[in-house]
This record gives C-alpha cells, sequence and structure tokens, in this order.
C-alpha cells in the first residue's frame, strides 16, 4: 500500500510542481476569469496525465509490478488513477463548459474584450486553428469516458461486458491526447510542463495502441488443457487440473494466472492452488462460484477442453525474514496457501507457521484434503467456521500464536477481514512492512 500512495501522490505532485513552475493558480487581480484561465489549463494537464499513467500500467510491465508488490497492486493503483482522473476531467469540463452556460443564463457577466484580437503567425497560429476540432474531439470523448469508467466501477456490470467496455477507453484516450496538446497554453510548449505533458500523452498513446492491439495478453499466453475437474456442489467450488504447453516459464506459490475457457467471456484471474512441476506442466486452481463468469465456466469446463493461460502475475510470495508467518485464507482465499503448502512439502524451511482458514461452508472432503496438504507441509491449521463459531479476530490469531509481535500476516480474502485484522495488529505495534495482503480485485 506504501509504494501505490508514492506512486499515486508522487505523480500528482510531479506534475503538480511543474506547472507551478510556469504557472499559478493565484491570479492577479483574482477573479472569476483568471482563475478559470489557468484552472482549466492545470485540471485538463492532470487529468491527461493521470489517465496515461493508468494505461502504462495497464501493460502489465513486469518492472512495475515487481516495484508495486504485483499487478493486484498494480491494478489497485490502476482503477485510482482513473478514478481521478474522472474527477479532474469532470472539473475540467464544468469550469470550461458550465461557464459558458452560466453566462448565458446571465449568472456571470462576460468580461470586455480589450481592443482588437491578437493576431498569431506560424506555428502558433496553426495550433490556434485546430482549437474547435480539439475541443469538440475532448469533450464527447469525456462523455464517453465517462460512462466507461462509472460501468468499471459498478460490480454487478458483468464482467464479460466489462472487460469489452473497458479496453474501449484506450480508444478514447488517442482524441483526449490530442485535446490536451492542442489546447495546452502555446507558451508551455518550451517548458519543463510542457516536456512532461507531451512525454505522457506519447506513452499514454503508444500504450493505448499496444492495448488495442492485445499486445499484454499476447506476450505472456500460453495454449493448456484441461485435464481434470472436481466440483464441491455444497461449496460452489470446482478444482480443475491445467497441463500447459512449453511457453511457461514456471511460477511461485502465491501467484495467479489469467486463464480463457472460452474466448467469447474471455481471460479471468484465478489463483495458482499449486507448486510449479517440470514433469508434468500442471497446474490446480480452484475456483469458486461468486460472479456469472465463474457460474458459466463452472457448468462448462470438462476434460479435454482447450485453453489459453496468461501469466504469472502477483508478488504475494511469502518472502520475508519472519521466522513465524501467519496466514489468514478465508473461503476461496485459501488457494494462495495451498500452493505453498505444496511448495513446502517438497522444499521445507525453518519456518514456524500457522494457518487460519474461516468458511461460512463446510465440506469435509475438501477439509481433508487441506488437513494433508497442512500435515505434509508441517503447518499448524485452525479451521474455523463461520457460522458456528464467529468471525475470526485479530484476537483469535493473537490466542493461537504465541510469537505473534515476531511474526508477518499474510492474508487472503475479504476486504472487511483484511482491513479489520491489520487495523488491530497495527495498534499492537505491528509494522505495516510485515502485513501482507492480496488485493484480488481486478476492477
Amino acid at each position: 500500500m506504501a509504494r501505490i500512495s508514492v506512486f499515486f501522490w508522487g505523480w500528482i505532485a510531479l506534475v503538480s510542481g511543474v506547472w507551478l513552475m510556469s504557472d499559478s493558480l493565484w491570479v492577479s487581480p483574482f477573479a472569476y476569469f483568471p482563475f478559470r484561465k489557468v484552472f482549466v489549463q492545470y485540471s485538463g494537464l492532470l487529468a491527461v496525465c493521470m489517465m496515461a499513467a493508468a494505461l502504462v500500467l495497464a501493460l502489465r510491465l513486469r518492472l512495475l509490478e515487481r516495484w508495486l508488490g504485483g499487478l493486484d497492486k498494480v491494478y489497485r493503483l490502476h482503477k485510482w488513477l482513473g478514478i481521478a482522473a474522472l474527477v479532474l476531467a469532470t472539473l475540467h469540463w464544468w469550469w470550461a463548459q458550465g461557464t459558458k452556460w452560466m453566462v448565458g443564463w446571465g449568472w456571470l457577466e462576460r468580461p470586455a474584450r480589450k481592443g482588437a484580437g491578437q493576431e498569431f503567425v506560424g506555428l502558433e497560429a496553426w495550433f490556434r486553428g485546430q482549437r474547435g476540432l480539439a475541443e469538440t474531439l475532448g469533450e464527447w470523448a469525456f462523455y464517453i469516458v465517462a460512462v466507461l469508467i462509472i460501468l468499471a466501477l459498478v460490480k454487478t456490470f458483468p464482467y464479460h461486458l466489462f472487460r469489452k467496455t473497458h479496453k474501449l477507453l484506450a480508444l478514447v484516450f488517442l482524441p483526449l491526447a490530442w485535446h490536451s496538446f492542442i489546447l495546452m497554453e502555446f507558451s508551455y510548449r518550451l517548458e519543463p510542463v510542457g516536456w512532461l505533458t507531451l512525454a505522457a500523452v506519447l506513452a499514454g498513446s503508444v500504450a493505448a495502441v499496444l492495448l488495442l492491439l492485445g499486445w499484454p495478453a499476447k506476450a505472456r499466453r500460453v495454449p493448456g488443457e484441461m485435464v481434470s475437474v472436481h466440483h464441491y456442489p455444497g461449496l460452489h467450488v470446482f478444482e480443475c487440473l491445467v497441463r500447459v504447453g512449453e511457453g511457461w516459464r514456471g511460477h511461485q506459490p502465491g501467484q495467479f494466472a489469467f486463464v480463457t475457457t472460452d474466448p467469447r467471456e474471455g481471460p479471468h484471474p484465478y489463483t495458482i492452488a499449486s507448486g510449479w512441476d517440470p514433469a508434468t506442466r500442471c497446474m490446480k486452481f480452484v475456483v469458486k462460484e461468486l460472479g456469472d463468469h465463474t457460474r458459466r465456466a463452472s457448468a462448462k469446463v470438462c476434460n479435454g477442453m482447450p485453453v489459453t493461460v496468461e501469466g504469472p502475475y502477483g508478488g504475494f510470495d511469502f518472502e520475508d525474514d519472519c521466522r513465524t508467518q501467519i496466514w489468514v485464507g478465508a473461503g476461496i482465499g485459501i488457494t494462495p496457501f495451498i500452493a505453498r503448502m505444496n511448495y513446502l512439502a517438497t522444499h521445507p524451511d525453518n519456518r514456524r507457521v500457522y494457518l487460519f482458514h474461516t468458511t461460512a461452508d463446510v465440506n469435509e472432503e475438501a477439509l481433508d484434503k487441506l488437513r494433508a496438504d497442512a500435515g505434509a507441509a508441517e503447518v499448524d491449521l485452525i479451521i474455523r467456521c463461520s457460522r458456528t463459531e464467529g468471525r475470526l479476530t485479530a484476537q483469535d490469531i493473537r490466542d493461537a500464536v504465541p510469537d505473534w509481535q515476531q511474526a508477518s500476516l499474510w492474508c487472503c480474502g475479504p476486504v472487511a477481514l483484511a482491513k479489520a485484522l491489520f487495523a488491530q495488529f497495527r495498534k499492537w505495534g505491528v509494522p505495516g512492512r510485515r502485513l501482507h495482503r492480496e488485493f484480488f480485485d481486478m476492477r
């Protein structure tokens, strides 16, 4: 979380800082229209820079993924950059368009023009000549972007439709980049704010084209085949084994992959619930029927089905210097811990591990497998049925782990559970660097 905040606020500070080297929001005399002129410039440039950064993050670059701690963190930052871009673009649009409406309604009085209009020549005249088209393109692109970002934030909007509509943001960015480049104050172009904005819109435009061509997926995608499928009806969970082709270079326990079972549905992220064995080239996925996509996948998957697998992604890798680790896997959040236990069964280390698995639904067959995995890995397993025993609390963990103060906490599950546990452990003095969470939310 710390690096997400550093990137987000650092990028805002950088863009704002270079803009303030060229202009100021404190105009003299301070009045509506002089302030409007500079605020429209500032909000527009900041909005397009935020959106450009979000598009670059969508490329799933390994360097950024490693620095931020996993693709889940990259996508969380991508989401907040998109929200910030929408807020700033809305302010920009209102100060640009709303002012014209308020003048027409008689709420504002436009200041009188002073003398004849200035004549422009050369390159500046050309830019001035493009303003009308740039304003029209930018306005309509803003309306489309607003609708697409709002749809992305509506959890009830079907995943397969979200995936298709969200990709259109890359296309719509191109007219927004042109809008910003043309309407940017001409004097900025020879100053740092102009150089930074140009670099941002170029990077965002290149990222947009690559996203439209499907570059991130193609670079890390391999064919596979469904080897076996097992359903747990009482849990609304299915477990499948996938054999991948030679292009897969392996993965670490705790990572995830995008799996495509139906090209019309597109890829969906699933945590890999097994270690990597190059001899068998098989990976296990344990999937909860949580939404429209996973319910359809549960009904369709079968032995021999061709699939594609893209990845691996994620930084939930269990690597730290603590001699004791506390794992909390709630519901389907148990999957990264299953993978790690499979790995520890053949690659033991000298850590003491406590695994808390909390679940609302109980299936003895699934729990027996979990107990067997924990036994093979020498992991202390504590199973809690939340329906009968109540929710897991930080105090429950503290009571069960003698050296909890020196332990690291690894949590995968509902947002509310992770927030509650982390908040309490921070109050007890456990540093944030020892609290690890998987943000398994790709929208």
